[in-house]
C-alpha cells in the first residue's frame, strides 16, 4: 500500500455507532455491515449541520487496549464544534422574546382598567384569543425543539484529537475486501514498525460523490506519535 504522513487538527463526529472487537468482526456475528445499513437509512447529513457532507467517515475511537481490546465505531460525518453553543443561544433568544411578549401584555391590562365596562368586556375577548394563540405557538417551538433533541440524540458525537497520522492508501476494488485486507496488513506492519500507534481515533473517510461499493479506493487515517 502507498503511505504518507499528514497532521490534522481536532475535529467531531456525529453518526451511528456500535461497540466491537476484530475478533467479534473476523466471525459471522460481525456488526460492521449492519452499523453502514444503519447509516444509509439514519439521513444524518439532513438532520445535523455537517461540515463537508460529502465525505463519510468510518471512526474507530474509545480503545480499550489496542488492536486485541474492544472498539466503537462510529460512522458519520463532521459537524461544527459550536452545534451546542448555538442550540442554547436559539433558546435564551426564545425566552428573551417570551418575556417581552408577557411585558407587553400588562402593559395592555392596564390600560384596559381606565376603559368603560363594554370596552373592558370586548378587549377581554380579544386577550383570550391572542393568549390561546401564543399558547398554540409556544407549543409548536417546545414541539419542534423536542423533535430535534430526540433525533440528535439518536447519533454518536465523538471528538477527535489533534494528531499526526499515517495514512494508508488501499488497492481499488469491492470496498469490504479491500478494507479489510488494507486493515489486515495496517495491523502487521505496526507490530514491527518504528512508527508507534497512539489509538486516540483512526478513521477511514469515503467521497460519496464518487463512491462506488463495487470498485472504490479508502484512505485510513492510523494516529501516530
Amino acid at each position: 500500500m502507498n503511505t504518507y504522513f499528514v497532521e490534522k487538527a481536532k475535529m467531531t463526529l456525529a453518526g451511528v455507532s456500535i461497540r466491537t472487537t476484530n475478533e467479534v468482526e473476523m466471525g459471522p456475528d460481525g456488526g460492521l455491515p449492519q452499523l453502514w445499513e444503519t447509516y444509509f437509512q439514519s439521513n444524518i447529513a439532513g438532520q445535523v449541520a455537517t461540515v463537508n457532507p460529502e465525505y463519510i467517515y468510518a471512526l474507530y475511537t474509545d480503545y480499550e487496549s489496542d488492536a486485541s481490546g474492544a472498539y466503537t465505531v462510529v460512522i458519520g460525518h463532521e459537524v461544527a464544534e459550536e452545534r451546542h453553543l448555538e442550540g442554547n443561544q436559539l433558546e435564551e433568544t426564545g425566552l428573551e422574546e417570551s418575556e417581552l411578549e408577557e411585558s407587553e401584555l400588562e402593559e395592555s391590562e392596564l390600560e384596559k382598567s381606565e376603559l368603560e365596562e363594554s370596552e373592558l368586556e370586548e378587549n377581554e375577548l380579544e386577550k383570550n384569543e391572542l393568549e390561546k394563540n401564543q399558547l398554540e405557538e409556544s407549543q409548536l417551538v417546545e414541539n419542534q425543539l423536542e423533535e430535534n433533541r430526540l433525533e440528535e440524540s439518536q447519533f454518536t458525537y465523538a471528538v477527535v484529537p489533534e494528531s499526526k497520522y499515517m495514512v494508508f492508501t488501499t488497492k481499488k476494488g469491492p470496498v469490504f475486501e479491500v478494507v479489510a485486507q488494507a486493515w489486515g496488513e495496517i495491523w502487521a506492519y505496526f507490530k514491527q514498525s518504528r512508527e508507534a500507534r497512539t489509538y486516540t481515533g483512526d478513521f477511514e473517510i469515503y467521497d460519496s460523490r464518487n463512491f462506488d461499493p463495487a470498485d472504490t479506493q479508502v484512505e485510513i487515517y492510523i494516529a501516530i506519535e
